[in-house]
């Protein structure tokens, strides 16, 4: 693995000493196949955004229009991470949570390695402004009815000063009851702290494509095309295909390694599963079991259990499964009931 350090390309660890607990982070769109890091949903751009972004895939479509100061952008997105964090860590100590939270601005900074200096606070009001002026269009089949439903990624924001012209102390985020919502399900996904030193827009979302489908599976891979579409990179197929070639040059991605096969296919290998010859694919789970998951566990994200039943079978010694569908539903069911016991 290379070296997480300046040199390797990545932003510097800005808050060395800080004692920062990465908490469980949700998608922070949608329950089942709508969340962000599964659909895109921010702009890699690096300049102003303002084009009307249009996705469809697999019968979902998804519209991302902006403001006048342009698309939210993936790194606008820490400031959800770092919102969602603190609600999540909220519900597992047994508090209750509220939409409206009030942070310090300078706790936001340094959770996302951001710089506090007074350009850090200016960077950090105009990504508020994009996120609450960027609107999501969706539409969701709930019930064997398609709802098309509209939401800003927040709701409404403010800053609190010391005095007129000072710095921001407290920021008071109110993020949309829909993503409350989503929140209060529980569905979480750890993120390396390392995301947040991710420099190159494409690199984070590379890193959340990866983080949501590999689980701790022997690797994951997805064709140049698709991984093209899911990344919502607007660079031609001959340019992506040059970054994601850069992307496993510096080989910097945390918790992965990344692998180009032939058939124009990315492979992506979790780093610190360690996995025995004939042992590499484990239980093989059909499309038609993880959409029976969906459907038993509504709300909760099907990757992240897996994740948990596959650890769980090599813990049990890796026991020959006569029918791993049923053994990983079965799973399921008892996680529900465990999760609603507690």
């Amino acid at each position: 693995m290379a070296d997480l350090s300046i040199g390797s390309g990545l932003l510097p660890d800005r808050h060395p000493t800080g004692d920062f607990f990465v908490c469980d982070i949700f998608d922070a769109l949608p329950k089942d196949d709508l969340a962000t890091m599964e659909h895109p949903i921010f702009s890699l751009s690096t300049r102003p955004d303002k084009r009307i972004l249009s996705y469809s895939h697999n019968d979902v479509e998804i519209t991302v229009t902006p403001s006048v100061r342009g698309l939210a952008t993936i790194h606008d997105k820490d400031i959800l991470i770092y919102c969602i964090s603190q609600l999540i860590a909220g519900l597992n100590a047994g508090r209750v949570v509220a939409r409206t939270l009030v942070l310090r601005a300078h706790d936001l900074l340094v959770a996302t390695n951001r710089e506090t200096s007074g350009d850090g606070y200016k960077r950090l009001r105009d990504a508020f402004e994009r996120l609450a002026g960027t609107r999501i269009t969706t539409n969701i089949e709930t019930g064997g009815r398609e709802v098309t439903t509209g939401f800003g990624l927040i709701e409404s924001w403010q800053i609190e000063r010391r005095s007129k012209g000072g710095r921001m102390v407290n920021v008071q985020v109110t993020i949309s009851d829909w993503l409350f919502r989503a929140i209060q399900a529980k569905s979480v996904l750890t993120l390396s702290r390392d995301y947040f030193r991710l420099r190159k827009p494409l690199e984070r979302r590379v890193y959340e494509l990866a983080r949501k489908h590999c689980g701790r599976q022997a690797g994951w891979t997805i064709s140049v095309d698709t991984l093209l579409k899911k990344s919502g990179s607007a660079s031609p197929r001959r340019v992506f295909r040059k970054m994601m070639r850069d992307m496993i040059a510096a080989d910097h991605l945390p918790g992965y390694q990344i692998e180009e096969q032939p058939g124009d296919l990315m492979r992506f290998t979790p780093r610190d599963v360690v996995v025995e010859p004939g042992q590499e694919a484990g239980p093989i789970l059909s499309t038609r079991t993880m959409e029976q998951a969906r459907d038993l566990a509504p709300g909760w994200d099907v990757y992240g259990l897996e994740a948990e039943w596959r650890s769980y079978w090599h813990r049990s010694g890796r026991p020959a499964l006569r029918s791993p569908g049923a053994a990983f539903l079965g799973f399921i069911k008892v996680r529900i009931t465990q999760d609603a016991g507690r």
